[in-house]
């Protein structure tokens, strides 16, 4: 326990206190330099003692001070972190292990009380060796400090408060490292844009002009957006007291709500999340980012296919980690409004694949046609999971489904061939579904589909001189291409229409 505890409120202030992440049952991160930072009295001398080393700093004027461990060893064995200054504070049930930011909407949000049969997963929810640092709501118009939040171990009692996806993900890489303790520092808000969580630095770009236009747009019209705002917020209390009643909250389609009418900071507001959720946690050593976002985004794909390399770019910078992993998950099925905007948000996610250190985990086959939160999380959280295995931990495994690779026409006949089949195609109930062709009157149709070695042969009667070819091109569309991996296809379309 924090010794400081002990001490009245009034002397907490002015004497050392870590930044959030450095508290009793943290995960600190294996193999990299290790900031750990916080408050103290202006000149005040701090020493920091971990792992044999202590190192010591004087706090700056602003009462800032911060030192760097140099690159700790995976150890599952609880030690002590001790800071000391005119106060001394010992963080007990400290571990080193694999530390990985989880942030985005609700998907990453849901929590694993939620998921896919829950019952069994909360009563073998036995890994004490998983964390989870649940970082509370805050916005803010200036860079915060300091941010909510308590590291809690992974038990039947305590599991159903953890982001089902990261937990999952969690799991695996805990059963498949041989023990490696796991870190989930879950800063994620359901219904957020990707502006929220971007840095002003990032947005200042003039690419993203428009981000400040909608913004200013927004507050001019002062008076309509107060009225519904108000009408939101009652239907926001109707829908609560619903959900406590019911627990019915994910069961719910998403809307997003109308910001709030003024400038104050709130979580629709462009930079508000990164200051009071992202901030906070910088220079934080880490493994990697989990994010799960892109449904509030989703009816300005073209936008998002800027805003979200970006972010990417953006979040690698606050970090000082130009390389740090960074792994997402593809919008999954939703029959969602009237449009199709949907299939093209997908597709600006993917482009961000050309940069590097970046992973998709493809969840087209594991959506719920009028559920925006499916609760299959255990797929979503494995997917990621092969992602980080294959890719920043070097393991030979399948970790990528049927990858487009090209299609050509002959007479009524598309070939469409695939990368990252592993020992072949399949159909995961024994007919290819998903499968749309066109002709040159770009009027796409349902199309017949057949396994033919690294290939898809594709053939419509309505369409006889098929030129385009789109698999999984919907908000919703039941598909079942797979490698022999049982990992899905990823949509796609041969077209640019």
């Amino acid at each position: 326990m924090l010794a400081a505890l002990l001490l009245p409120a009034a002397a907490l202030f002015a004497k050392v206190v870590p930044a959030p992440l450095f508290q009793d049952h943290a995960v600190l991160q294996h193999g990299k330099p290790v900031p750990v930072w916080g408050t103290a009295d202006a000149g005040e001398k701090v020493a920091v003692s971990f792992a044999g080393q202590t190192l010591t700093t004087t706090a700056d004027a602003a009462g800032d001070w911060r030192v760097t461990l140099a690159p700790l060893a995976i150890s599952a064995k609880p030690a002590t972190l001790t800071l000391r200054g005119t106060n001394t504070l010992v963080l007990n049930d400290v571990l080193v292990g694999e530390v990985w930011l989880c942030a985005g909407q609700s998907n990453m949000e849901l929590t694993l009380a939620k998921a896919d049969n829950a019952e069994a997963e909360l009563a073998a929810a036995r890994f004490p060796l998983i964390r989870q640092l649940r970082i509370g709501y805050k916005v803010s118009n200036i860079p915060l400090r300091t941010a909510g939040g308590k590291w809690i171990a992974a038990s039947p009692e305590t599991a159903g408060k953890f982001t089902a996806v990261g937990y999952f993900f969690a799991r695996e890489l805990n059963q498949k490292l041989g023990g490696v303790p796991v870190g989930l520092i879950n800063a994620s808000w359901g219904g957020t844009s990707i502006e929220p969580w971007m840095s002003p630095a990032a947005l200042a770009h003039p690419d993203f002009a428009f981000v400040e236009k909608s913004w200013q747009a927004e507050l001019a019209d002062y008076p309509a957006l107060q009225a519904k705002y108000e009408a939101a917020e009652a239907v926001s209390a109707a829908k609560a007291a619903e959900a406590k009643a019911t627990g019915k909250t994910y069961r719910k389609p998403w809307r997003r709500a109308p910001a709030k009418p003024d400038g104050s900071p709130h979580e629709h507001k462009p930079t508000a999340i990164h200051y009071g959720m992202i901030h906070p946690l910088l220079p934080s050593a880490l493994a990697g980012v989990l994010w799960y976002q892109g449904e509030g985004n989703s009816a300005l794909p073209a936008e998002y296919k800027k805003l979200f390399p970006a972010f990417i770019t953006d979040l690698r910078a606050s970090f000082a980690q130009p390389d740090l992993p960074f792994y997402w998950v593809q919008l999954p099925a939703f029959i969602g409004g009237p449009g199709e905007d949907w299939p093209a948000l997908r597709e600006a996610q993917t482009a961000a694949l050309a940069l590097p250190h970046t992973g998709q985990a493809i969840a087209i086959d594991v959506g719920a046609e009028k559920n925006i939160h499916p609760t299959n999380k255990q797929d979503v959280g494995h997917r990621l999971a092969l992602i980080a295995l294959r890719k920043h931990h070097g393991q030979n495994v399948i970790a990528s489904g049927p990858l487009f690779a090209g299609a050509t026409f002959t007479g009524a006949t598309a070939r469409v061939s695939f990368t990252e089949i592993a020992d072949g195609l399949v159909a995961k109930d024994g007919a290819i579904k998903g499968f749309e062709l066109a002709g040159a009157d770009k009027k796409f149709v349902p199309a017949d589909a057949r396994i033919e070695g690294a290939s898809v042969i594709v053939t419509a009667d309505a369409v006889p001189a098929p030129v385009a070819v789109r698999y999984g091109w919907k908000n919703y569309s039941v598909v079942t291409l797979a490698n022999s991996a049982g990992l899905p296809a990823a949509p796609f379309r041969s077209d640019s229409w």
